[in-house]
């Protein structure tokens, strides 16, 4: 569906943003829809979630519905760890530059700077965001693409000789995947186990270290449990040692601050689509004077560490993205805190002997891992009855969801048992997640779960 506004949008992406909106800001120039001027308000796939289903007039985009068992009604997405829904903000500003910038960002005519210099304003907003130089950040395809070349491009850039890599065992696979090819290449490879409360103990990490570490990883915030890591004691281990660290951000970025201007991170991984951007795009943080290997291989974008011509409306949109979570971020989280708790509360009234998977406050805003007594290794029914009622959640990563039905090694390495590792409910709160879709999920889960417990209890 197209815009409700009559003319083409003119608007330069690289325009500052002011205030203006009931959510935030707004372009200058109004290039939104007509409804959005008269009223205030962001254009929004939205809109129909909070008309009970019906588009309003003049509002943008479509936001499907579905058939759930209570009738027909919009679907409630608590699975925001897996993937964000894209900010109607940012898809304008897409759309806009894939209209105004047709040019390659490498070309030396006129539409070649207005492209290179679209895409230089969105790397200074990701910098911004973290607190970095904007010559820092190394645009990629996503938070795969950025460990990948954190981590062989930190070992394959080193000389022949012995080296030693640190992570942990509740890594993201596009860290443990690499970690594993490096060993098979000779890297010799520690994988820390994390306590009963999902976290790493710092000593634990110092006692890993050994004269041949080259690099520690892990990661800022765990998709599956929504522990945040240790990273400012983490970190002042590695950076008293000389050590470098990278650390796999996906999930914390936008969510939890991250200020590298304070924290000795040598490198960051971020992705796109997990702060309300748009997938397929992301950037590795490259601290000044880490020496990297490319992995991919051509016209030397990048500053020669990634080549390809970069995808300049996606990037655009990353910058805007990473401009919302820097400037709306702090108060998203609180409402997400107060609507997880009112969430955790409501449930633990309602479903006896439900509990809080890892560290019940060191964790990410909107995020809830959840198992339930008498529902272990049942995380599957759960699931699909959800989905049958309207309601998105997971048990874990997107990136592994077709095996679902094994354990979570994550789990399996915090000491739960086989059984209670694939009971695991995850659900994850995000910017547009409302109060009324809480009371809606209040209102099903716990008679999911009674429902199920006996037939999973072999009453």
């Amino acid at each position: 569906m197209r815009c409700a506004r009559s003319t083409p949008c003119t608007a330069s992406a690289s325009i500052p943003w002011s205030a203006g909106c009931s959510r935030g800001p707004r372009c200058p120039t109004k290039c939104c829809c007509a409804a959005t001027r008269r009223s205030g308000r962001v254009p929004s796939v939205w809109a129909k979630r909070r008309s009970g289903g019906k588009p309003t007039s003049g509002s943008c985009g479509p936001w499907k519905t579905r058939r759930s068992i209570a009738g027909s009604s919009p679907m409630i997405y608590l699975d925001n760890a897996a993937t964000t829904p894209v900010d109607p903000r940012v898809a304008e500003v897409m759309a806009a530059t894939q209209r105004t910038y047709p040019g390659n960002p490498s070309s030396l005519h006129a539409a070649g700077r207005a492209a290179r210099a679209a895409l230089e304003d969105a790397r200074a907003q990701v910098a911004a965001l973290l607190g970095t130089e904007p010559e820092t950040v190394v645009f990629t395809s996503g938070g795969t693409e950025a460990n990948t070349l954190a981590l062989l491009g930190v070992f394959e850039a080193l000389p022949p000789g012995s080296h030693h890599l640190v992570t942990s065992e509740i890594e993201h696979p596009s860290v443990l995947a690499p970690a594993a090819r490096l060993e098979r290449q000779g890297v010799r490879v520690t994988r820390l186990r994390p306590g009963p409360e999902g976290w790493i103990d710092p000593d634990t990490l110092a006692r890993a270290l050994r004269p041949d570490t080259r690099l520690v990883s892990l990661m800022a915030a765990n998709n599956v449990t929504g522990v945040v890591q240790p990273l400012d004691a983490l970190a002042k281990i590695t950076q008293a040692r000389g050590i470098l660290l990278h650390t796999d951000a996906v999930q914390a970025v936008g969510k939890i601050p991250l200020d590298l201007q304070r924290l000795p991170i040598d490198l960051l991984s971020l992705s796109g689509h997990k702060l309300h951007g748009p997938k397929g795009v992301g950037a590795l943080i490259v601290r000044s004077g880490v020496r990297l290997a490319p992995q991919m291989l051509g016209g030397g974008q990048e500053r020669g560490l990634r080549s390809g011509t970069e995808n300049t409306p996606a990037l655009v949109g990353l910058g805007l993205a990473a401009a919302l979570a820097h400037r709306e971020g702090p108060d998203d989280a609180v409402r997400l805190v107060a609507l997880r708790e009112h969430l955790l509360e409501g449930l633990e009234t309602r479903v006896p002997q439900v509990y809080v998977i890892g560290d019940r406050w060191r964790r990410l805003p909107g995020h809830l891992c959840l198992g339930f007594a008498g529902q272990e290794g049942e995380a599957i029914k759960v699931l699909l009855a959800l989905d049958e009622a309207g309601i998105a959640a997971s048990s874990g990563s997107a990136c592994s969801a077709q095996r679902a039905a094994e354990p979570s090694a994550i789990l399996s390495a915090m000491g739960f048992d086989p059984l209670k590792a694939r009971g695991a409910l995850r659900l994850t709160l995000g910017r547009f997640t409302s109060a009324a879709e809480i009371e809606r999920v209040l209102s099903v889960l716990p008679s999911v779960v009674q429902t199920l417990r006996p037939l999973t209890s072999g009453v």
